[in-house]
């Protein structure tokens, strides 16, 4: 299910790193939960609509959009029940106007645009790990091996499990983006469309889920 929350303009400055402000919102109306230490079954996008570029920040005259989606449908009914209580968010934006919206049927294979730039990554031998992205062709098996994990995580059977995840390599406006997050993290993404292929609801699955890592810290959310 997906959640649309519509915002009031900002009144203070948004800095290109806001990203970590969205999740604390999230969780400020999730209210007590353990979902910040579990594998992410949910996702969440960046904030769209009409963007002025100001004093090395963002500004939303007109307000913004900001969709968050999950598998399981009480958390959506959580986060009304929390915003409901408390509309506010972070730059002075509060959410005036809300709906939702069932997950639609996508088939057995779908190419999704995203919603927020797509994190993978993979292990090295000596521990570290290197950001793969959609000029990378192991960049796939480790969308897969993702989104495997979260099918398995929410006891889905073998048959959905054996999903692939790949990246549209023949979209021509593929392209990188470097993302700093808290403490002067910089994590390597992509803005590239993916195309799920699986059981019909191994699509559905990973239409609310997002794809990669990270999805409930604002990346990989599929439009």
């Amino acid at each position: 299910m997906r959640l649309h929350l519509r915002l009031t303009p900002n009144t203070k400055p948004i800095p290109f790193n806001y990203q970590h402000k969205l999740t604390g919102t999230l969780h400020k109306w999730l209210g007590q939960n353990d979902l910040h230490d579990k594998i992410s079954l949910y996702s969440f996008s960046w904030l769209r609509g009409d963007v002025d570029m100001v004093n090395n920040g963002l500004n939303f005259p007109n307000g913004a959009n900001w969709f968050i989606k999950s598998w399981n449908n009480e958390v959506v009914q959580k986060l009304k029940e929390g915003l409901k209580n408390n509309p506010s968010m972070a730059f002075g934006m509060k959410v005036y106007k809300q709906s939702t919206k069932p997950t639609p049927n996508f088939g057995s294979v779908f190419r999704f645009e995203v919603d927020s730039p797509v994190l993978t990554r993979m292990n090295r031998d000596d521990n570290s790990r290197k950001h793969l992205t959609f000029e990378d062709e192991k960049a796939d098996s480790s969308l897969t091996r993702t989104l495997r994990s979260k099918l398995r995580e929410a006891g889905f059977s073998n048959g959905d499990r054996e999903v692939i995840v790949g990246f549209d390599r023949s979209y021509q406006n593929a392209h990188t983006k470097l993302i700093e997050i808290k403490d002067g993290i910089k994590l390597k993404t992509s803005i590239c469309p993916v195309i799920v292929a699986g059981t019909p609801k191994a699509v559905q699955f990973a239409w609310n889920v997002g794809v990669g890592e990270m999805t409930g810290s604002g990346f990989g959310c599929l439009k």
